[in-house]
């Protein structure tokens, strides 16, 4: 049996997602709760990774129960969720086909990132979002935003890994970039068939970048769609990850 987790966290004190050797990541935490629950080790599969600092509401996980386990996948959650820290918890668990996969049947993904423009960061914000006292001009944050939905290559808009090929593809389709004003801020999101890796902490400092007057909005859109066989411009304005929200994984209708 396959089993579908919805899983939600405060990333201010934790890795990221990604397992790594300290262990204290989302992905190790959990892992350790199954392996608790299940009595031997059992690798989970997410939808992509998070960085360091980076929230969610709503990642996607997967994992495949061991031979002889008949647990109700309602279950699964409470048995979980007492083994994890306060800042992890499962919101949900379902089962699913033997062929969904968390990350290749992802059809698409929203991202939150939240500016705060008080004179004082509120304590219960630190962490949670990008705190810009100077203030920003909102019509042209938004002109600059809109300037990012469609299909474009994003290659100045992603940061490396260290894995890239020369058959990297590093087209994206924007479906939606939103601007919510909040009581305190203001709230952007990115919905898109995918992202590359920091993708959406470039386009944010970029932006921000415009709407406080330190770049124009021409300056940042001529960085997309470039020229093959020239030198690539790249965007050198990352936000921090405080205000990043992984939103909401889109698989379409799951079939089970």
């Amino acid at each position: 049996m396959r089993l579908k987790l919805t899983i939600a966290y405060d990333g201010v004190a934790l890795a990221g997602w990604q397992s790594q050797p300290g262990g204290n990541t989302v992905q190790d935490f959990i892992e350790s709760a199954i392996a608790a629950t299940a009595k031997q080790a059992v690798r989970i599969h997410g939808s992509g990774r998070t960085d360091a600092g980076v929230h969610a509401l709503g990642q996607i996980a997967h994992f495949d129960v061991p031979e002889g386990l008949t647990m109700n996948p309602f279950n699964w959650v409470p048995a979980l969720n007492t083994k994890l820290p306060a800042s992890i918890r499962v919101l949900a668990c379902e089962e699913v086909a033997a062929d969904f996969h968390a990350r290749h049947s992802a059809q698409g993904k929203t991202y939150r990132y939240d500016l705060s423009l008080e004179p004082v960061l509120s304590p219960f914000r630190a962490g949670r979002a990008w705190h810009l006292p100077r203030q920003l001009d909102p019509f042209t944050l938004r002109e600059m935003l809109a300037c990012f939905e469609g299909r474009h290559d994003f290659e100045a808009f992603g940061a490396r890994r260290g894995n890239e090929t020369e058959e990297t593809s590093y087209v994206r389709t924007i479906t939606r970039v939103g601007l919510e004003e909040i009581a305190w801020g203001w709230r952007l999101r990115f919905t898109g068939d995918g992202f590359l890796y920091r993708m959406v902490r470039l386009m944010t400092g970029a932006a921000v970048q415009v709407a406080q007057g330190r770049l124009a909005v021409a300056e940042v859109a001529g960085l997309l769609d470039q020229a093959p066989g020239l030198p690539l411009g790249r965007c050198s304005h990352c936000a921090p990850a405080d205000g990043l929200f992984l939103e909401s994984v889109d698989y379409g209708r799951i079939t089970r």
